[in-house]
């Protein structure tokens, strides 16, 4: 007796060796977000809140470098489509934004999304549904912090980095007396008790320390409350026109503390808004600025093309998403043909040091363990009404 004289045998054997060979290419079509002819991603933005001007630079940049490689041909003849959703600075936003997109749109990944607050509801939607969570526009710890394979950070977190520089700040001032204003939500808590781990390191201690509402305008009561304390040095948890309020606040009674920022308020509307007020804010920064008269010939290249695409100055949120799509693309054409979340997670663990780039973002490095691509930073500050970069990367 042989395996053909077993009735029926023979045509179920052919039929389950065919759905075997078929296997591979329905797991690589399977893949979301990835077509024959098209990857689609998506950034999340706050394109009407509080730091729509954030959102709107950041859209800018990523969708600059978009184009460029779109132009060239795409990724192993993949174009790139690009979504953007608007999260208004709003978690609950941010939630229904990353639902529609990992459900409805079926996007392969989510880069440069916008808040602390918002990546942190947005996280186990995305991660449910098996979608990378991309070199977000956040300096929380959560963004990388328990590592998980889903998340890529390229940001030096707002508590590690609050923590080395207030500390270095402090001590060269020669401060007599610490205090603090922040907003009160994931962001502000972080930035503060970054601060406050750098103080204790050096044998100090925050003093008076004040809080205000997402999108507050007044802050006359806090400062005064803060002046009050005999406070020589101010630590600011605050993003754009917080940071321009409360300065101008301290300026308007005669109050002349130092005062240090988060990354998060390294931007050149501090001064344009501001004024000559702001002269002598210092604020965490990761890239340089990119000013379109540097004497950086390839930054000031770039800076150009980017005014004459979008009609105005780029920002380091603009250079931001520029430089993640970057990676982004490296990572993809390193993953091969076959591009499907795994494949590109592992491109990005074998990548090695990613070079500091013209933005001045400092050589960055990803594997299996570690989430966070470096914890440099520098520190900059606001003089004659520009950002001068004060101390090097560390």
């Amino acid at each position: 007796m042989t395996l053909r004289d077993i009735p029926g045998l023979v045509p179920t054997l052919i039929a389950a060796a065919t759905l075997a060979l078929a296997a591979p290419l329905v797991a690589a079509q399977a893949t979301q977000g990835v077509s024959k002819n098209e990857i689609v991603i998506a950034t999340i933005q706050d394109l009407s809140g509080p730091v729509a001007i954030y959102g709107k630079q950041a859209r800018n940049g990523i969708q600059l470098r978009v184009d460029e490689i779109n132009e060239q041909g795409g990724i192993h003849g993949r174009k790139i489509k690009l979504l953007v959703e608007d999260n208004g600075y709003d978690p609950k936003k941010a939630l229904l934004a990353t639902q529609k997109l990992v459900t409805q749109d079926k996007v392969f990944l989510i880069a440069s999304h916008i808040g602390t607050p918002m990546n942190n509801a947005a996280m186990p939607v995305m991660f449910e549904k098996n979608v990378i969570n991309f070199m977000p526009l956040s300096a929380g710890r959560e963004m990388y912090d328990p590592p998980h394979k889903l998340k890529f950070a390229s940001v030096a977190s707002y508590h590690d980095t609050m923590r080395m520089n207030v500390a270095r700040l402090y001590k060269e001032k020669g401060a007599k007396q610490a205090c603090s204003l922040y907003q009160d939500d994931d962001y502000g808590l972080e930035v503060i008790r970054g601060a406050e781990a750098g103080l204790k390191d050096i044998g100090a201690a925050m003093g008076e320390k004040t809080t205000y509402k997402r999108g507050a305008t007044d802050f006359s009561s806090q400062i005064a409350r803060l002046k009050a304390s005999n406070c020589d040095f101010l630590v600011l948890g605050t993003i754009i026109r917080e940071t321009i309020g409360a300065i101008g606040e301290a300026r308007k009674i005669g109050w002349n503390p130092t005062i240090i920022g988060s990354q998060a308020s390294y931007t050149d509307l501090i001064h344009k808004l501001g004024g000559k007020g702001m002269d002598g804010y210092y604020a965490v920064s990761t890239h340089h600025f990119p000013y379109t008269d540097l004497d950086n010939p390839a930054l000031r290249f770039w800076a150009n093309k980017y005014k004459t695409k979008f009609g105005e100055d780029p920002s380091t949120y603009s250079t931001g998403g520029y430089a993640t799509m970057e990676i982004f693309i490296k990572a993809a054409q390193k993953a091969g043909p076959n591009l499907t979340t795994d494949s590109f997670v592992k491109a990005m663990e074998s990548l090695g040091e990613i070079p500091a780039d013209m933005f001045g973002t400092p050589p960055l490095k990803f594997t299996a363990t570690q989430r966070l691509g470096s914890t440099l930073s520098r520190l900059s500050q606001i003089q004659d009404g520009r950002w001068k970069v004060v101390s090097d990367l560390k």
